[in-house]
């Protein structure tokens, strides 16, 4: 096995249910020998799909994945309500109305877009410096914040009837609750709701199909084969245009100053760009155009992955 230190990438991992996020890493972190590694956004235990998840000095990028927009498949019952608001919990209510695929797929036209959506209590919000779920945990609940997501795309793929069971493909925001989602048109509809399943199916780029297992990942490392299982860190910024500097401007970018256009070959000239940053055919940072104070744009170091 190579050493620990020599292990760079984004490790796009197909989380098994029963395993929290943390849970995933620390086996990694057994796997690759480093306590350099950390995930790109937390699934809950009853989830399974995309975990990416970060090793070396990629784990620099991890807090970019976290914040890109993700893909679900969300399986949910109507009629009954948990305090979790999954099929993990206790049941706490049951409602004898029932609904039909149409009457749900008007229901959902509410929950596309901008909206706010107050987080559950079996949640790791901070509140007053607690953690929702230890206060749930006695019990006890609390009035907390709303918090702004969007869903960009909402749709019902089917449903049962007869069971009242279905599945929901969605899209959505940083910081969704997807079964909170399903809590409320629960309630849209007159009725409750549960999610009794969830499937990631991307995070950002990186895509359900793209994702390895835990056992293949040990048969990798049994075999030595685990740095081709690592995507390169920049493939995280692919939709960044790339700018490679000259030796004047990777000295300047090492020390932390601005780079002119001249020294950053194909530099955007738009403020505010993003861009995947190159030397010597190797990724060394991201940048960001800016305006000088003098005037004129110049690229500066946004977050570096030295």
């Amino acid at each position: 096995m190579k050493a620990a230190s020599e292990y760079h990438g984004i490790l796009i991992v197909d989380k098994p249910a029963g395993f929290t996020s943390h849970d995933v890493v620390a086996k990694l972190r057994g796997i690759f020998q480093t306590r350099r590694i950390g995930h790109g956004g937390t699934l809950d235990p009853i989830a399974t799909g995309v975990l990416p998840v970060f090793i070396g000095g990629a784990t620099r990028a991890a807090d970019f994945a976290a914040a890109q927009d993700k893909s679900y498949r969300a399986g949910f019952t109507l009629g009954v309500a948990t305090d979790t608001q999954d099929i993990t919990g206790s049941i706490i209510q049951r409602a004898a109305r029932r609904a039909g695929a149409e009457e749900i797929q008007t229901a959902l036209r509410a929950f596309e877009g901008r909206q706010a959506q107050l987080p559950p209590m079996y949640s790791a919000v901070q509140v007053g410096g607690k953690r929702l779920y230890e206060l749930a945990r006695k019990g006890i609940e609390i009035e907390r914040p709303e918090r702004e997501i969007f869903l960009s795309a909402l749709a019902l793929t089917d449903f049962d009837e007869a069971a009242q069971t279905g599945t929901l493909a969605l899209t959505c925001s940083k910081g969704t609750y997807v079964r909170t989602v399903i809590h409320d048109l629960g309630i849209r509809l007159g009725t409750f709701a549960a999610m009794h399943s969830l499937v990631r199916t991307r995070s950002g780029i990186f895509a359900l199909e793209d994702a390895v297992s835990l056992a293949q990942i040990q048969q990798a490392a049994d075999s030595g084969q685990l740095a081709r299982l690592l995507r390169p860190t920049d493939s995280l910024f692919s939709a960044y245009p790339a700018v490679t500097l000259d030796s004047h401007g990777w000295e300047r970018a090492q020390n932390g100053a601005f780079i002119s256009p001249a020294h950053a070959e194909n530099c955007p000239q738009e403020c505010g760009a993003l861009c995947r940053v190159y030397y010597d055919g190797v990724f060394r940072l991201l940048g960001r155009v800016d305006t000088l104070q003098k005037g004129g744009l110049a690229l500066f170091v946004h977050k570096n992955f030295r």
